[in-house]
């Protein structure tokens, strides 16, 4: 009777701490921007504008994410960049060097920077196509947080910043919707704090306990 007792207890304490553990990891809002200083083309000659190296002239703009709220984990928009070639014809005579870009987000809610760094061997262009891709798996990775080398500032406390997709693939001018618009995915997500692991830790006991004597019945 006893045992049966302990069981049940155990049981229902575990499911209140994954409960608990799942609220303290769903429930904060962080505020977030991309538009502080150092996002920027290195070397470019306008802080957020890069100009074409030859051929008719074109433009590759990075537009940031002013101020954005969001709760995590969640889908979030680091910023776009846009293309504009108004006399690109179908022919590929536009050209783009290597560049790199800087992406550095002001995590305003915990009061941290951080920086991704793309780069890019830069490409063609014409009115239909492009071979511009910025490549964010190096030097500084697709994450930024709680122990990464690239949080600049300040503590992330727990909060995590992704970049989704390791290539952004740079959309030509009259393609996409809108026309040459490419979005920089990213996610936002909480790190477990040493003091939750443990109580998850014991849940996750307590839960199997039960289930081996069932098993054992």
């Amino acid at each position: 009777m006893i045992t049966k007792h302990l069981f049940r207890t155990t049981t229902l304490t575990g499911l209140a701490v994954l409960t608990m553990v799942a609220g303290a990891n769903a429930g904060q809002i962080v505020s977030f921007t991309t538009y502080g200083a150092g996002t920027e083309f290195a070397g470019g000659v306008n802080s957020d504008v890069l100009n074409s190296t030859s051929g008719q002239i074109a433009t590759l703009t990075f537009t940031p994410d002013v101020s954005s709220d969001s709760g995590f984990p969640s889908g979030i928009d680091l910023g776009d960049f846009l293309l504009v070639c108004a006399t690109c014809t179908t022919s590929q005579d536009t050209m783009f060097s290597s560049f790199t870009f800087d992406l550095v987000i002001t995590d305003t809610t915990d009061n941290a920077t951080g920086e991704f760094v793309g780069t890019s061997a830069g490409g063609t262009v014409s009115s239909n196509s492009s071979t511009i891709q910025i490549d964010w798996t190096s030097p500084a990775g697709l994450q930024v947080g709680p122990g990464t080398t690239y949080a600049l500032s300040g503590s992330f406390n727990y909060t995590e910043f992704d970049i989704v997709s390791p290539i952004t693939l740079i959309i030509a001018p009259n393609s996409g919707t809108p026309p040459g618009d490419a979005r920089v995915q990213g996610q936002v997500n909480s790190v477990p704090e040493p003091g939750t692991l443990s109580l998850f830790a014991c849940a996750l006991f307590g839960l199997g306990m039960i289930r081996r004597k069932r098993l054992a019945a």
